[in-house]
């Protein structure tokens, strides 16, 4: 069976939409976008994470995906532009303003970018979409959203945006419960809806599905519009050995009481997904998996190099074929 069968559907390539975070979820989407055909990707991103700083409108997880596709992305952090500098956050912190977020000269270019096209009436939709075509990214990216939907961590230290929980208090605060302020105002981004419908493979990538996987879930309408799909609905594990490999997953799942488990990821998807895939590691888990009504794989979904990312994205493709 030749390299094409992975992504061959029917004589058409595949076509397949990954939801995802920022840097666990963009390790699979370079995965997914270095071995499907061009424009066969679409990514439905997190802005639960988005904050307005300096007055400017970030997007961490849009631009997290955004960078690691153009090659962009510092491979130390994960996050930000390769090579960027700090000069101006430097002056900002001199002058006794806001310095606990980092954002480099390079990536402030960004921002100023798209916060002056949202002024002047453009959607974040539109935007992001203009993001993509200067980057030469031959892939479709999409927030979850148009509308502000901050995510919010409610702590015994108060009541703290998500990026202040993470960056500023260092996830040092005790989670009692997570909120999506204004999701109820929110509707899915324009073109989810036809990714979706024509989507054969559909993956909820390894990101925290507290913070990054529930918010585009609690998008009203979203669930209904993933059910009805034709592609087949997969969700890759955030845990491995009961730790999660990247952000505070398995701290905040502690602290609100959850087992810390790749079963409870799956309860919490619920009939959203139709397949499981656990890790090597934690093998011995699938029968409980399989006892929620849900399909289950094992597969190697540590993601350490490019040919990790990319053995795991054919693995996923094959479970379509």
């Amino acid at each position: 069976m030749g390299a094409l069968a992975y992504w061959d559907w029917g004589g058409e390539p595949m076509r397949v939409t990954l939801l995802s975070g920022g840097v666990g979820g963009a390790k699979l989407a370079l995965g997914l976008y270095t071995v499907l055909p061009p424009g066969s990707l679409t990514l439905i991103a997190n802005t639960g994470d988005d904050l307005s700083l300096f007055g400017l409108r970030i997007c961490p997880d849009l631009d997290t995906l955004a960078y690691t596709l153009s090659g962009r992305v510092s491979e130390q952090q994960g996050w930000g532009v390769q090579g960027d500098a700090y000069s101006a956050l430097e002056v900002t912190r001199e002058l006794g303003g806001t310095g606990w977020f980092n954002l480099g000269d390079k990536d402030l270019g960004l921002h100023l970018f798209r916060t002056e096209a949202l002024r002047a009436g453009q959607g974040l939709t539109e935007v992001t979409r203009r993001i993509v075509e200067a980057l030469n990214l031959n892939c479709t990216l999409l927030p979850m959203c148009d509308q502000p939907v901050p995510t919010h961590v409610l702590t015994d230290r108060g009541d703290l945006h998500f990026q202040e929980y993470l960056v500023r208090e260092r996830t040092e605060p005790l989670v009692r419960g997570i909120r999506f302020r204004g999701v109820d105002r929110a509707r899915p981004a324009p073109g989810i809806a036809e990714a979706l419908e024509h989507s054969d493979l559909v993956i909820l990538a390894p990101s925290n599905p507290l913070i990054s996987i529930a918010p585009i879930l609690s998008v009203p309408g979203m669930r209904e519009l993933l059910r009805a799909g034709r592609g087949h609905r997969v969700a890759v594990t955030p845990l491995v050995g009961g730790r999660s490999l990247k952000g505070p997953t398995d701290t905040m799942m502690t602290q609100l009481g959850l087992n810390v488990s790749p079963v409870t990821v799956a309860e919490l998807y619920g009939d959203v997904i139709q397949r499981f895939v656990l890790d090597e590691v934690d093998a011995a888990l699938e029968p409980q998996i399989t006892a929620l009504g849900v399909s289950c794989s094992v597969l190697p979904t540590v993601m350490s190099d490019l040919a990790a990312k990319q053995l795991l994205a054919r693995a996923l493709l094959r479970l379509a074929v």
